[in-house]
């Protein structure tokens, strides 16, 4: 009985749901791969101060520069550590439909910071780049309706 019950259930299921769900899924690999290759960061923070100093400083703005030496330069060695942690946990977390909406908008706030710290936003290359309008966009829809979503952890 249970089993038909849930078997209906999932059929009644609109599209839009499964659509919403497949793109936490893809958006989940996506994190866990960029978290993946930021592990070493977890032990040696002064390779994301490199990225700081050499190659994000340069061609900074000076509202991104300000931020860049105020902000993130100081708190390096925090962040080195938060945001391989924070990429693996909200890729995890949309993988399993486990607080989707709060993991999409963690997510937002990550490629939003990167995008603002590597002064993508001043280009017309952001436009065109697959990490920047698509991700974002899609973790905003994920935030506005992802939960209750079908094959999730959390209901």
């Amino acid at each position: 009985m249970a089993t038909q019950a849930r078997v209906r259930a999932a059929a009644a299921t609109p599209l839009s749901a499964v659509g919403l769900r497949l793109l936490a899924v893809m958006l989940g690999i996506f994190f866990l791969g960029m978290s993946s290759s930021k592990f070493a960061w977890l032990t040696n923070s002064d390779i994301l101060l490199q990225k700081f100093q050499m190659i994000f400083l340069p061609k900074a703005p000076p509202i991104v520069r300000w931020y860049l030496e105020t902000v993130c330069i100081p708190g390096t060695p925090l962040f080195a550590r938060l945001v391989p942690l924070g990429e693996l946990a909200a890729g995890l977390a949309l993988i399993l439909g486990f607080w989707t909406r709060m993991a999409a908008i963690a997510g937002f706030l990550m490629v939003l910071n990167f995008h603002f710290a590597t002064s993508a936003f001043w280009s017309i290359d952001f436009l065109r780049d697959g990490t920047g309008l698509p991700v974002l966009g899609a973790l905003l829809a994920l935030a506005i309706n992802g939960s209750r979503l079908p094959f999730s952890i959390s209901k």
